[in-house]
């Protein structure tokens, strides 16, 4: 019971990552509590962790809003551990991304993560100490093709990671950022089926061999690694990003 007795807030908690960490959380003590602007998929993981004797609360709201987060961070009351994973990618290189498509991903990706910082930092310093953990991606540290704008918002949450590390260590706050390659999540199998609809099993074992490992992730291996970074044992461990990508970014060239 790695988490007993903690607070841990998810942004993005109803599907894929974000649901394998809440179950996770929610499997060592923590009370969950889920942000999200899909109210059906957060009331099935909720379901889903309480069955299993676990603790579970969600909250609708969308993470572009600045007073939708800041009321329901207000609602959480005491945060011990905040996984920012809220995010939506776009598939383009800049010549194909305009800019309603960029300010998407801008007002989701970095704004999203950007406004419950603002709300939760305050709730962490209150209390003497708290642990962030901030989605990135393997995009923010290689050129990934037609990835542009999805690209852009995963370097900012790199360097916001950082950021929050080095100005509120005195406060005890840890902060650290997971990039991961490709995951199996329902965005890949909706992917797949809307662009590649006649041969999605062939499009499915392309994407999972492009990882040097031979597979994709599966959301539930993410979800230990946010443990660990979570947790007591990595009490030392501030200001780091840990890519979790099958070898994808130091063994791609080899």
């Amino acid at each position: 019971m790695k988490l007993k007795g903690k607070t841990a807030v998810i942004t993005g908690g109803g599907s894929g990552i974000g649901r394998a960490i809440a179950v996770v959380f929610a499997q060592q003590g923590a009370s969950v509590c889920l942000i999200d602007i899909h109210r059906q998929a957060m009331e099935e993981v909720c379901t889903q962790i309480k069955q299993h004797g676990g603790a579970c609360q969600y909250y609708v709201a969308d993470v572009r809003e600045q007073v939708q987060v800041s009321n329901t961070v207000d609602q959480i009351g005491p945060i011990d551990i905040l996984v920012n994973n809220a995010g939506v990618a776009h598939v383009g290189n800049i010549e194909h991304c305009q800019p309603d498509d960029f300010d998407r991903v801008f007002d989701v990706n970095v704004k999203g993560a950007y406004h419950v910082l603002y709300a939760v930092i305050p709730v962490m310093k209150s209390a003497g100490g708290g642990v962030i953990l901030n989605l990135a991606s393997i995009a923010s540290s290689v050129g990934i093709a037609d990835r542009f704008a999805y690209s852009m918002s995963k370097g900012a949450i790199h360097a916001m990671s950082m950021s929050i590390a080095r100005d509120y260590l005195q406060h005890h706050i840890r902060s650290n950022s997971i990039s991961p390659a490709r995951v199996h999540t329902p965005f890949v199998d909706g992917f797949i089926a809307k662009n590649y609809p006649d041969n999605q099993q062939e499009m499915f074992e392309r994407l999972a061999a492009s990882q040097p490992i031979g597979r994709m992730a599966q959301p539930e291996e993410i979800a230990q690694l946010a443990l660990f970074l979570c947790s007591d044992d990595a009490s030392f461990i501030t200001g780091n990003d840990y890519p979790i990508d099958g070898g994808f970014i130091r063994l791609n060239n080899a």
